[in-house]
């Protein structure tokens, strides 16, 4: 399993977005969510953002260029 850094944008209810906040993940393009607060649009886009990666992956396709993969510092003082 990886761990990704996915740049995310959150814009305010609009009456297009049916007084929803929308949160989407430019990098994974139509990888969006909905909710009703700021952070129930990020709960549900973080499902959905691993399901595309997940999508990505089973179906053997590269994921989009640009994706970061999160890492890890091991540091002893």
């Amino acid at each position: 399993m990886q761990v990704y850094k996915l740049p995310y944008t959150m814009t305010e209810p609009t009456e297009e977005s049916g007084g929803m906040y929308v949160a989407e993940v430019p990098g994974l393009p139509g990888c969006m969510a909905w909710g009703e607060t700021e952070a129930e649009a990020l709960w549900i886009l973080e499902g959905v953002a691993s399901d595309f990666i997940q999508s990505y992956k089973d179906h053997g396709d590269p994921l989009p260029a640009g994706l970061r993969i999160a890492g890890e510092l091991t540091i002893t003082a």
